[in-house]
């Protein structure tokens, strides 16, 4: 491994090894579209790809603005109406994982992309939930990734839009017909995995030049971290490589060169 990397690099290639050949992916805009679509021209060539808007086994060149962008369409092997969408595909067990953003994420994994602050009068206000709360208890489990700070990992959540593991870590528990929910969260920083006791999010493997001091800074709440701590591999060229193109093509295409 000789190229230089940045973080943002980093936390795209991690999130983008999590995916398996062969898997059915319910995909996020923003960073998890970015590591799905790295990881199918890579080492997943057979991932389907599902985007909320019906897309199935979408292969866009370049990374879509949104659920709604052309490119989508245009490059799946078909695409079926939202209902069918969620009915069919997603409630139907054909979603082996989901992979969302977030704004704000606790120690449960609870995610909120409704308001920051009081609900009644609001700081500001956020996009909503789309198809996250459905992925989130749908899929087999859910992939989770993001930039690490204070002000996305806050110790409890201002609203709940999409369920992790409930505001005291049994949201799930006796619950029939439910998927895993997160099994992982891959940060800029860090790699993360819910206690198999208590759900809680715990530090399962750093990145390469990053301490427990600098996770612990960035956490809103005491993070904990695994006995046996990792060190997460490298990327390597040829991923930084596919990445760089991926994201080049994509800057110049929505710049309309």
């Amino acid at each position: 491994m000789s190229q230089e990397y940045t973080s943002a690099e980093m936390m795209t290639v991690t999130a983008a090894r999590a995916l398996e050949n062969g898997m059915t992916c319910f995909v996020g805009i923003g960073l998890p579209s970015e590591a799905a679509n790295l990881a199918r021209l890579t080492h997943a060539p057979g991932v389907v790809l599902i985007y909320e808007s019906g897309t199935l086994q979408t292969k866009p060149d370049v990374l879509p603005l949104s659920i709604g962008d052309g490119e989508l369409c245009e490059s799946a092997l078909t695409t079926v109406s939202v209902p069918e969408m969620f009915r069919y595909w997603l409630q139907g067990g054909k979603v082996n994982v989901g992979f969302l953003g977030t704004a704000q994420i606790d120690r449960f994994a609870n995610l909120n992309t409704t308001l920051i602050g009081d609900y009644q009068a609001p700081k500001v206000r956020l996009p909503g939930g789309g198809g996250a709360p459905e992925i989130a208890t749908n899929a087999g489990e859910v992939f989770i990734t993001l930039k690490h700070s204070k002000r996305a990992f806050v110790k409890d959540v201002d609203f709940v839009t999409t369920l992790g593991f409930g505001r005291d870590g049994k949201g799930r528990d006796g619950v029939p017909n439910i998927g895993k929910g997160p099994t992982r969260v891959i940060t800029d920083l860090c790699v993360m995995k819910p206690d198999p006791e208590t759900k809680e999010l715990t530090v399962v493997s750093l990145h390469p030049g990053v301490s427990r001091e600098d996770v612990t800074e960035a956490t809103g709440w005491e993070i904990r971290f695994a006995d046996e701590l990792e060190s997460t591999p490298l990327p390597a060229e040829h991923e930084l490589r596919i990445l760089r193109d991926l994201k080049n093509r994509t800057e110049r295409q929505h710049a309309g060169e």
